[in-house]
């Protein structure tokens, strides 16, 4: 695809111009609905939260617990003992040095342990229908007058539901006594039931 007689630019560049211009992105991103605001375009009758799962070009190889890691270091250690190939135990001081410098596992919102990719620590392990891939949690809310995305968030965690109150906090400045909130049937948890009540907001 091209523009202007330019080539689209790579995956790569995008994402290096959002890692750096974060901070700077945010507040555009702001304006531009808050002229959307001022033109009557966000309707404010229905939000709607929806997630997709973003795969990454990580490798699914180098994710795993702590434990996992340990094991894998020296299940590599002991077969290159045996076959005297040294170079197969090649990937063992990477596992343990990244043990050493991440001393404690990172836990889910139910608390079981959470595996972590050696090289890319902000992404997760997700199931998908195609297999299992290494990535983030994106989650958007639109409005439904005129589809326009109102907040979004993506995180390295393959559970919709924990990422449901960040953004229904986020919309509070948009919502009204009478704005229906929708998502579907991936954010229900016993977590998110309790705030919802908590905040007095209806089923």
């Amino acid at each position: 695809m091209a523009v202007c007689g330019l080539a689209a630019p790579h995956c790569t560049t995008i994402a290096h111009l959002v890692r750096t211009l974060r901070d700077d992105l945010a507040p555009v991103c702001a304006a531009v609905l808050a002229v959307c605001d001022g033109q009557g375009l966000i309707g404010r009758e229905m939000l709607a939260i929806d997630g997709v799962k973003l795969p990454s070009h990580a490798s699914t190889h180098r994710s795993g617990t702590r434990a996992e890691f340990t094991r894998r270091a020296e299940k590599v250690e002991t077969a290159a003992t045996t076959m005297r190939d040294r170079h197969r135990a090649t990937d063992a001081p990477p596992r343990r040095a990244w043990r050493a410098t991440h001393p404690t596992d990172r836990h889910g919102p139910t608390g079981g342990v959470r595996k972590r990719h050696r090289t890319d620590t902000e992404r997760a392990n997700m199931a998908t229908d195609t297999g299992v891939i290494q990535g983030d949690t994106g989650v958007a809310a639109v409005d439904a007058q005129h589809q326009i995305m109102v907040d979004a968030h993506a995180q390295g965690t393959g559970s919709e539901q924990a990422r449901r109150r960040p953004v229904v906090d986020a919309l509070a400045a948009l919502r009204t006594r009478d704005t229906v909130l929708t998502a579907d049937a991936g954010y229900p948890s016993a977590a998110n039931r309790a705030a919802r009540a908590a905040r007095g907001c209806r089923p």
